[in-house]
């Protein structure tokens, strides 16, 4: 496995343990346990700005004029990381519309 390849396993590792932890949250919203829910919140956001850095890292060796090979991996990578910012958001909402329920 090459550099490139490690950074973006390393990425894909992160961003879906987020991806994970936001889902779980999720869940434990659905029954009312909302310091789950927000513990999990927590550990996903860590998680995801874990993955953020390492996406941070490719964009610096493009700036400085390193080329970065685009490759399918790192496209899915990408995509992780979108979907799971957009999935962050969402749950987020729905563990407020579950408090608002219990009231």
């Amino acid at each position: 496995m090459n550099e490139m390849e490690t950074i973006i396993f390393g990425m894909i590792s992160h961003v879906g343990s987020a991806r994970s932890s936001y889902l779980e949250g999720l869940r434990a919203a659905r029954t009312g346990d909302f310091t789950e829910a927000e513990s999990k919140i927590e550990e996903g956001n860590e998680s995801l700005k874990t993955g953020h850095s390492v996406h941070h890292q490719l964009i610096q060796k493009e700036a400085s004029g390193e080329k970065v090979e685009i490759q399918l991996l790192l496209v899915h990578a990408e995509d992780l990381l979108i979907t799971t910012e957009t999935l962050r958001e969402v749950v987020i909402e729905f563990v407020n519309v579950y408090k608002r329920m219990e009231k």
